[in-house]
């Protein structure tokens, strides 16, 4: 699976590891050190996946990826020194679909891209529109609706979604959903799908704070009903 992928890091030595790196297997990297050039790439050639560091000169990556949802849903792979659960948080909340610290495990790294590019680059099958609670999920367009208006979603955002509604009313533990959203298992970072459910409902309920879709079952996780809003 190649890709174009364009790596946004200010150090010139990391930004030449990761790009030696995704050149090895085979992806097609464009850097850039800057916030305002990394915005001008990607709007002048969209990229399958961005790579984005925090602490960048003139638009911090936080700026960078919050321009880069308004635009569209590239996919955004957070790759930075700030490691507390406020920065991961805050990164998953702005829409990135992973959030990795330095320093890394090249090879780790490569599996976190090889499961962003999996979800998003993968050959759609027949996959028939998947519909509960007013919700629609086209897995062969990559797109969602709610009572018939297009969502835009993050890749995050809709696979959580595709998994939920091919089973509506199922009770899916922020585990299970994390393993769909990120193919990881890791119970430290297990509190990012609360920030990706808080996000959905702001797109599909007419109130947030009074959800009647994507519903919480207190102590064990949450679920879409089946039933129309």
């Amino acid at each position: 699976m190649c890709a174009r992928i364009l790596v946004v890091e200010d150090d010139t030595l990391q930004a030449e590891l990761v790009r030696r790196l995704l050149l090895q297997e085979g992806h097609t990297p464009v850097v850039v050190h800057d916030g305002r050039a990394a915005l001008d790439e990607a709007r002048r050639r969209r990229p399958d996946l961005v790579i984005l560091d925090l602490m960048l000169p003139e638009v911090d990556g936080l700026g960078v990826c919050r321009a880069l949802r308004r635009d569209g849903d590239v996919p955004v792979l957070m790759l930075t020194a700030r490691s507390t659960e406020d920065d991961l948080l805050l990164g998953l909340g702005l829409g990135a679909d992973d959030y990795m610290t330095k320093p890394y495990s090249p090879r780790e790294l490569l599996a976190r891209i090889r499961t962003v590019l999996r979800r998003t680059l993968r050959t759609a099958d027949a996959s028939p529109v998947l519909r509960a609670g007013g919700i629609a999920v086209d897995p062969l367009r990559h797109e969602v609706t709610c009572d018939g208006v297009p969502i835009p979603c993050t890749p995050g955002e809709f696979a959580i979604l595709h998994v939920m509604t091919a089973e509506p009313d199922r009770v899916f533990s922020r585990r299970q959903l994390l393993q769909h959203t990120k193919g990881q298992d890791r119970a430290s970072t297990e509190r990012a799908i609360d920030v990706h459910i808080l996000n959905l409902r702001k797109k599909i309920e007419a109130d947030p704070s009074r959800p009647v879709r994507l519903l919480t079952v207190f102590g064990v996780g949450y679920k879409l009903t089946g039933r129309p809003s």
